[in-house]
């Protein structure tokens, strides 16, 4: 178990924020040497409670300026559809982010394209071929004026 204390809030709050911050900068800004620092960091990192490091892309520089959510309501509620309807997923470069969740609908996809052509595509020829799937409801975003993943 990890120690939930001040200095390991401030470590995650900070790595969450800047993941390649220099650690003899990180212990500075938390107040701890450089070794107790290091040695909290990869205590982090080796119970998981760090699951990586990550580079954020901006989609919309990389072509991909059409994001949506959309959630997913499958036809029947067993193990094996929801299953194959993840590995089906797993395989579509188009989703980026896919939450099983609860309520009316079993799961919610982030899913980015080049544009509302590309989308109509992967709706159509995706999302709309899988057995699985019973309603699909698209939310297009139009803008994010709060999101921690950038």
């Amino acid at each position: 178990m990890i120690k939930k204390d001040n200095y390991n809030k401030r470590i995650l709050q900070e790595l969450s924020q800047h993941g390649r911050i220099a650690n003899t900068e990180l212990a500075e800004k938390i107040g701890l040497s450089p070794s107790a620092c290091l040695r909290r960091v990869q205590e982090l990192e080796n119970s998981g409670v760090i699951k990586g490091y990550r580079a954020i892309l901006d989609s919309e520089l990389l072509g991909n300026g059409f994001i949506a959510y959309v959630t997913v309501g499958l036809g029947e509620h067993t193990k094996g559809s929801q299953d194959a309807f993840e590995q089906a997923i797993a395989n579509a470069d188009e989703v980026k982010e896919c939450h099983n969740v609860t309520g009316s609908f079993e799961y919610i996809l982030r899913v980015e394209t080049s544009n509302l052509k590309t989308y109509k595509t992967f709706h159509t020829d995706i999302l709309g071929t899988l057995p699985q799937v019973s309603t699909i409801t698209t939310h297009v975003v139009m803008d994010s004026p709060k999101d921690q993943r950038a």
